[in-house]
This record gives structure tokens, sequence and C-alpha cells, in this order.
């Protein structure tokens, strides 16, 4: 938490006889006059699972300690983030992610994968694609990544907050680079714990040697198998995206990992309807909306 701002904290969910059933960590934005909740991963079970409905009171209770603090509102979650409900009154969009179960065979985990990608792989592989991981890459990681999303029209952190995002996870950060005859062709950044290893940002050059981001996520999966973590995660997908979109291609390009679609809800919240509204505009005339405003119009679709 403390690699993504200064202000944090973990909500609890009880039992009437104080039993602790769950938890969900938040961050706190300041952007002028706002006062802004994020959440970077969803509620969180302690032991056994809750049901649905007692998901849903949690988060209805969640929402009243944030009234009292002074929040203005919830604004949607980082990508790696899906809820399986929201709160009444919240504005939600369905979203998922696709995800590895680590716990199978190296073996098997080769063999889940499509057939043109695994050759992929191979290609890259015989081509002399070498995958490097260390810290040293994190400004050269940084820059392809932000050119990348500059290429999607995407605005990006500053190079200051991206360095004090993976240095604040430590050890639990790792950036990859797959290079080809010392051209750097991609950079994946990763932050993992035991539980899951997440894809945060990704960053390629134009035209890219064939099989070289492919490799390189081979390599992290195997990577992260041997680290002992359970989980790999994508993060973040559009659930039905448009035929021939951008967003269609990336799914296809995860799935074909041998991935399953975890499938739920992304959502924000109105505490304080007149501050909601200013920056709901903003957010509109700046970006043309947020994923939760993209999205929105399938919730009645799945």
């Amino acid at each position: 938490m403390k690699a993504v701002g200064d202000e944090y904290g973990w909500l609890g969910g009880f039992t009437d006889s104080g039993e602790l059933k769950c938890i969900l960590p938040y961050t706190v934005i300041r952007k002028a006059f706002f006062r802004m909740i994020r959440f970077r991963v969803e509620t969180m079970p302690i032991g056994e699972e809750l049901d649905i409905k007692e998901e849903k009171s949690f988060l209805n209770s969640a929402m009243e300690y944030f009234h009292s603090i002074g929040a203005d509102m919830i604004i949607p979650s980082t990508t790696n983030t899906i809820f399986r409900t929201y709160p009444d009154g919240a504005v939600s969009a369905p979203y998922g992610s696709y995800i590895i179960d680590l716990c199978q065979t190296e073996d098997n985990l080769w063999k889940n994968i499509e057939r043109i990608t695994r050759q992929n792989i191979k290609t890259a592989q015989k081509k002399g694609i070498n995958i490097q991981s260390g810290i040293e890459h994190l400004e050269a990681a940084y820059m392809l990544v932000r050119d990348t999303f500059k290429r999607s029209r995407l605005p990006f952190m500053s190079y200051e907050n991206f360095k004090r995002f993976v240095k604040g996870l430590g050890e639990n950060a790792k950036i990859m680079m797959a290079d080809y005859q010392g051209t750097p062709q991609s950079y994946v950044v990763f932050a993992f714990s035991n539980y899951c290893a997440y894809a945060v940002y990704a960053g390629n050059i134009v035209n890219q040697e064939k099989g070289a981001n492919k490799l390189l996520y081979w390599e992290a999966i195997r990577m992260f198998k041997k680290l002992g973590v359970q989980l790999y995660d994508f993060v973040g997908a559009r659930i039905n995206p448009k035929k021939g979109s951008k967003q269609e291609a990336l799914s296809s390009f995860k799935k074909h990992f041998g991935t399953k679609l975890k499938q739920g809800y992304m959502w924000k919240y109105s505490i304080h309807p007149l501050k909601y509204a200013v920056y709901s505009s903003a957010v509109r005339l700046l970006r043309g909306g947020d994923i939760v405003d993209h999205e929105r119009h399938k919730l009645n679709n799945i």
C-alpha cells in the first residue's frame, strides 16, 4: 500500500459475535479539493468464502464508513481488482481478468498454451531473444511503457511516481525485458506475493521481433511458479469486447496462454454528489470517461 500512496488503511468485516470474516484495503487519493477512495484489491475473505449477500452487506457498511470520514467518492479500482458484487447505489460495469493456476506442473502449463503461441515462443528462443530481469531496467522500462500508452492515447504516471511504485514494492517487484541483439523489444513490470503475480504494466516497441513478448511472459510464468506463487494474473479484461477491436486482440492474446477468465465487476460510488458530479464531468472531458463509463452499457447483457 505504501507503494501507491501516503494515506491508506484496511476495513474489516465482522460477524455479530465479533469474528473477522474479511478485509478490504484501500488508499486515499487527494486531488484539488477531492478526497477519493480507491481499492487496490477486492474484498479478501478470512477463512471461509463470504456469500454474495454477506459481501454486499459488508460493502454497504463500508460506504457508510467512508461517508463518516469525509470521503467524496469511490473511484474505479485498479484493473487487477475484480469484485464479485457491489454496494447498493453504485454505478457498476462487468469486468474480468485472465488467470493461470501455477499449481499445475510446468508440462501442463506449456500444453495449455495455444499451439501458434507455443510456436511463436519457440521461434523467439531459436532467434536468440534473451530474457533479463532486474531493477536496473527501471528507467528504460518506464520510457517504453509510457510510449506504449501514448500510442493508445492513454495517460501514464510520471517517472517519479513509477519509481516510487516499483521501489515501494521492494522484493515483491520484478522488471523483465525481452532483448534482441542489444535492442529491448518488450518490458513488463510485475507485482507479486505468494498468492499471485500481477502483470501490472507492459510496453513493446513498434514492430518487435515475433514472439518476443510471448517468450517474456512464458519465462515469467515459469519464474513465478518456481518462486512458489499460486496464481498468475494478466490484469484486466473487458467482457465481450467489440469484434476487431484492440481490446479483443488483447483478450485473445491472454486467452492463448491457457488462462481462465475471472469475471466480476468494476464500480464507483458517489458520497458527496456535487463533488462526484464535478469530478465525473472532468474525467469525461479529459478522457472520455473512466472504465466504468465505457463498460457499464454491458451490464444487462451478461
